[in-house]
This record gives structure tokens, sequence and C-alpha cells, in this order.
């Protein structure tokens, strides 16, 4: 391996004999030159890994010279070394992108350390993840067969999201491989987890946990008691990866008071979790209430029309009828941008509720166009194409400018989604529904092994269309194709995001509370 290469720029180098052998010893090459104009000529010719720079020379001081170094290797680690503490001198250091910053006298362990930090972190960080995930991975493994309640299985799925996000930023392939492995046998676990409990937290046998009807209810409601205005932010088909992605970005502007998680209903799709969020009803009680406004999924026309109905209706029925609310879809990038410039207009509301579908249509974009499914081919990419929109648009702005009044945010979102690969055949009449993740109709035609299958819907407080009416829901990555034309169907479906069905993508999702 190739030595690394040191350029130290002091005018009393001489005096610095004993540290430069130091690092000599260590491995590392060490040129040495005591003027800041000879130091940008010697950058300029020969390739560096790092600087170590004296802040105060003759000639151009090391703030001037750091300044000329950054202006032609940006990206070449630079460490300033000075006598001065003053705070001056290290905030135009800081805001110059140095590295590291010492103050002398400095012991040759320091400069060793500030080396390491910036150039073998990476490797050092490597080898560490790997090595605590390997142990890691052991533990999942045993603890995966011991869960037991809808709490436990949310603290797994969080265990398993962390270490997917720490393990991608090293780029083994090897132990993504593994880990993906280990998710989808937690999938297929928790598929069958759901089969036995789903019916019985809705029907209040046992204890279930904060579901899509229960949501604005138990998580937004309490607030409404506080003096401020809230903003409640609803990002469709936002997973809890997604959010722990953009985590960093909203919180250069607010603090996370409470990180929390909640379950989507079945099936996890817009039109039943995001109705029985806003109406805090169930979707067979929704139809009920409102047989005027629920659409059945063969009827024509939007099936998410009414939400802000459903949201007044919930508010009143919650106590909270008199407050002064306002109710906003957003579905472009101009609606975001007018939302952004008109925003103080809200600020005298009680409750002001977004809803924002970039991600919906993210997913769907990934379906259709090629260019996307290249860019978001795996879940990685996924978060990554996420992030780069979310930097960029009008929700963001909407959030930079909400933490500079005194609000309560929300930000949650209706369900999940999941990169589905394997296919599953199903048959049914004209009339069942195009969802590739749950199917309803009658004489429905599958492999029972394949799907959670609910033959009477009313046992999970689904409508149905007819007498014979069931639902299926697809388990783990898989998604239903029809047999004729099935092998272009397959190729066109599989490797894209779905929702609808059961996984911990689709229905582990967070709700979290910032001021």
């Amino acid at each position: 391996m190739e030595k690394i290469q040191i350029l130290w720029v002091d005018d009393e180098i001489d005096l610095l004999k004993p540290h430069i052998m130091f690092l000599e010893q260590k491995g590392y090459n060490v040129d040495t030159i005591n003027n800041g104009d000879e130091a940008v000529d010697m950058i300029d010719a020969k390739h560096y890994d790092i600087v170590l720079l004296d802040e105060n020379m003759p000639g151009i001081t090391g703030i001037e010279a750091l300044s000329q170094i950054k202006e032609k290797h940006s990206n070449l680690p630079v460490v300033m070394i000075t006598k001065s503490e003053e705070e001056s001198i290290m905030e135009d250091a800081i805001g110059s992108k140095i590295s590291d910053y010492l103050i002398k006298p400095v012991n040759p362990n320091q400069i060793l350390l500030s080396i390491k930090k910036n150039l073998d972190t990476r490797r050092l960080v490597s080898e560490k993840t790997t090595s605590a995930y390997q142990q890691e991975f052991r533990q999942i493994g045993m603890a995966l067969n011991d869960v037991r309640t809808y709490q436990e299985w949310i603290d797994m799925y969080k265990r398993l999201v962390y270490w997917e996000m720490e393990l991608e930023k090293l780029e083994d392939e090897g132990m993504n491989q593994i880990l993906n492995m280990q998710k989808s046998e937690a999938n297929g676990l928790f598929t069958k987890f759901i089969e036995r409990n789903y019916a019985d937290w809705l029907n209040g046998i046992e204890e279930g946990p904060v579901m899509s009807h229960t949501l604005f209810k138990e998580k937004v409601s309490p607030y409404l008691k506080e003096e401020k205005p809230v903003f409640l932010l609803v990002i469709d088909n936002l997973r809890y990866d997604q959010w722990k992605a953009i985590q960093p970005m909203v919180e250069n502007y607010f603090t996370v008071d409470k990180e929390e998680i909640f379950y989507s209903i079945l099936p996890s799709a817009t039109q039943y979790a995001r109705n029985a969020l806003f109406a805090g009803l169930m979707p067979s009680e929704i139809k009920k209430r409102f047989p005027k406004l629920w659409k059945d999924d063969i009827e024509e026309g939007g099936k998410n029309l009414y939400e802000k109905e459903f949201l007044a209706d919930q508010l009143q029925r919650l106590g909270h009828g008199s407050i002064k609310h306002s109710y906003n879809k957003i579905t472009n990038h101009a609606a975001g941008k007018k939302l952004a410039e008109n925003l103080n207009n809200y600020m005298s509301n009680k409750l002001n509720v977004i809803v924002y579908n970039f991600v919906d249509m993210l997913s769907h974009a990934k379906t259709e166009m090629e260019v996307i499914r290249e860019l978001a081919d795996n879940d990685k990419a996924y978060r990554s194409l996420t992030v780069s929109w979310f930097n960029n648009s009008p929700l963001f702005d909407i959030i930079r400018q909400l933490a500079s009044k005194d609000v309560r945010l929300v930000i949650t979102t209706d369900h999940g989604t999941v990169n589905v690969n394997e296919p599953t055949k199903v048959v049914g009449d004209r009339n069942t529904n195009t969802n590739l993740r749950y199917k309803q109709g009658k004489n429905l035609s599958y492999n029972p092994k394949e799907v959670f299958e609910v033959k009477n819907p009313e046992d999970i407080f689904l409508p149905k269309t007819n007498v014979s009416t069931s639902y299926v829901f697809a388990r783990e990555d898989k998604f239903f194709a029809y047999p004729n034309n099935y092998n272009h169907y397959v190729k066109y479906y599989r490797n894209t995001f779905q929702h609808g069905g059961v996984s911990l993508e689709e229905m582990i999702i967070p709700v979290v509370s910032l001021s």
C-alpha cells in the first residue's frame, strides 16, 4: 500500500523534527516547508493526502494559504494549527472548511489522532460497524423467534432499519445481502403475527397499537389544547427509513420531542389508511356514517376526495368542533410553492393539515418511468432519491418557515411501501380491484399459503360490495399477477414499490412531534 503523503507548513518547522520523526516511524511520508506561498506551489505540483498548516506565518497567513488551497483542491483535508485561541480566527478557519483545528503546543499523538480521524475514519468505521453488526446479527437471529407483541415488532423493525442505514455507508455488498436475508425472515414472521392478532386488536379482544383510525385522537388531538398553532404534515407513503433519512435535515430547524410508531390499517393503501386517519373510523364505519362520500374500489372517481369533511366530523366528535382549521392537499410542485408563499395566512388557525403527495408519486413513477426505476433500484437508492427531492422541495421550505414561528409540528404518514419481487397468481372477475398488494372481490382464486386471507371483511371492519366479498393481502415482498400475459406483467412490476399488503415497511410507520 502506498504511503500517506503529508505536507507540514510551519515557519518554525525545524523545532518540529521530533514530531516529524514520530510520524515517519508510523509509516507516513512527511514533506515540510516554512511558508504559505511555497506550500501552495508544492500542493499544485504534488499529490498530498493531508496538509498540516500553521496559522501565523510571515508572508501570506495560514488563513490566506488555506483559501488558495481550497480554491484549487476543495477536497484536500487541511488541519489548522495555531498558537492563538482567538474566536475570530477559529471561525475564519472553520468557515473555510478546515478538517480539524489544533492549538499549540501540540503533542505527536494529537497530530496522529487528527490524521487518522481525517484519513482512516472510513476504514476504521467500516471495520467497527461490520464487527458490531456481525455480533448483532446473531442476537437479532435469536430474538426474531421470540417477538410476541406489537411493541417488540416496532423495536425489531427499528433495529433492522438502523443497521440497514449503518451498513449502506460501507458499500459492503456481502453484509447488505446478509441483512436483506434477515429482513426477509423478519417479514415472514411479522406476517404470521399480523394474521394471528390483527382482528383481535380491532375487536378489542386484546390491546392493540395506535393505528390509522386512532392516530389523530391519540397523537394530534392532545396538542390542540396547547396555545400554539398545530401543523399536521401527512407525507403520503413515507416509510420509517425515509423519515430517518430526512430527519437530520429537519433537525437543523426543529427539535424532535417524540418519535413514535403506529400501525397502518389494512389495506395499507391510501384509500383506506388515509381516510381512516382523517375520519378517526375504520373503513366500514366510514361507509356507514358517510354512505354518499365513501367510494368502493370498483366505483369510478377519486377515493380520497372527502378527507376535509371526514376531518371536520372527527374534530366535532373529539370536542374540537369550534376550532379554526385548514386542510391543504399538495399534489404538485406549483401547489407546494403557492402554499409556502402564503404560509403566514394560516398562522391564526388552531390546526393546519397539509397532505403532501410526493413520495406516493415517486413510488408510482418508479413503476411507470424507466429513469426512476434506474435511480431507485433498491431501498438505499429510494431513500437517497427521497432525500434529494426533499432537500429541494417546497415542503422543506415550508418546514424552514415554520421553524421561525412558535408552532407544534407533527409529521406522519398514512402507510409505507415495499419493494416487491415475488409474483403470486390470483384470478378474479372483472370487478376485482387493480392494486398489486391486496385484492377484494367474489370468487377470488389464489394460493392461500402466499396471502393473508380474510373471508369475512366485517371481522376487520372493511366494507363489502356484495355478500360473498373477501379480501386477500400479499405477504412480505409478493405481488399479485394475473395468469394471462403473466410474464410481461411480472417483468413490468417486479422491483417496484407497492403498498396495500402486509409487511414491516408498509405497516410500521412514524409519527413525530417537533417544536
